[in-house]
């Protein structure tokens, strides 16, 4: 079907049709088999990326650089924008369309939920979304069913939990939302006051996504292929204190693996804090630190994509 994501935004997951995903994954394979064989390609060395991050990043936004620099491509970077124009008051719009004069491709997260899609409407390069606010963050859901592809030898028919906290977790969302396009099953795993919205739920049930919703971890555990654990964001939290009332609600630990019916994997796309025991860390089911690195890769196709040398 050719390219149809050159000089396209990378803005929200159900823009992306099935195809498109596809080609993003079959992407990200070809291009991890010729790193392994070549640790580093030409195809983006005479490209440059700019990253801007409004909000605190280290995966996504090394992963990107990464990437980048793994495609020979070159990098600028706002990590810190307390110390850019930005804390003058400068407006998105203006921000970008003076960083597109300096880069081909620019990656921005910020804390807005919509902020990506002003930012793209404003500017004429591609413009890849690495999370805004606790709306969309398209690229770890790509790169978490490539995860989910790898580990478990495909997505279609597999049992997938979310687990933690699906109200204000942006990577549930988009998971979530990718998962419509494959025949898989659905455990939202939460306490009730962290539910999946509303929007998410009723997007699962228009396109005949099968899940259900629970508050027992052990529950989850009888059906699962693939836990995908989360954090509770003490960030997205109007208060300390309703934050402390869900911290540690959930906790996986090798016991609690041992219980698995299905041998499941476990992934996160981290930080963790006390969700996920260290003692998991050694265990074959601990894919999280592998699914990093799978960002590299998918981040790597994502580039080529949108910038049109693949």
């Amino acid at each position: 079907m050719g390219n149809p994501l050159a000089g396209r935004d990378i803005i929200e997951i159900p823009a992306l049709s099935r195809a498109e995903i596809d080609l993003i994954l079959s992407t990200s394979r070809d291009l991890e088999a010729r790193l392994e064989r070549d640790r580093r390609l030409d195809l983006l060395q005479d490209y440059i990326l700019a990253t801007l991050f409004y909000e605190p990043s280290t995966r996504t936004r090394l992963s990107f650089e990464a990437a980048m620099h793994r495609l020979s491509g070159r990098v600028v970077s706002v990590s810190e924008v307390t110390s850019s124009s930005v804390a003058k008051g400068e407006s998105i719009d203006d921000t970008v369309r003076t960083i597109e004069q300096y880069a081909d491709v620019i990656v921005m997260r910020h804390p807005e939920s919509g902020a990506a899609q002003v930012a793209a409407d404003a500017m004429s390069v591609p413009l890849i979304n690495a999370g805004d606010g606790s709306r969309n963050h398209p690229t770890q859901a790509l790169l978490d069913l490539y995860t989910i592809e790898k580990e478990r030898g495909g997505i279609d028919g597999r049992t997938i939990a979310l687990v933690g906290d699906l109200k204000y977790g942006r990577t549930s969302h988009s998971l979530a939302e990718a998962l419509v396009h494959y025949q898989a099953r659905l455990l939202l795993v939460s306490p009730s006051e962290l539910r999946m919205p509303e929007r998410i739920r009723e997007r699962l049930s228009e396109h005949g996504v099968h899940y259900r919703e629970t508050e027992s971890i052990e529950d989850a555990m009888r059906e699962a292929d693939v836990l995908y654990v989360t954090r509770i964001q003490r960030e997205r939290f109007p208060s300390p204190a309703d934050y402390d009332r869900f911290r540690g609600v959930f906790q996986i630990s090798p016991d609690l693996l041992s219980r698995s019916a299905h041998d499941a994997i476990v992934m996160h796309p981290l930080p963790r804090v006390d969700e996920i025991s260290h003692q998991v860390d050694s265990l074959p089911q601990a894919a999280y630190f592998r699914q990093a690195r799978n960002g590299v890769y998918v981040r790597m196709a994502l580039l080529a994509l949108v910038l049109g040398t693949v």
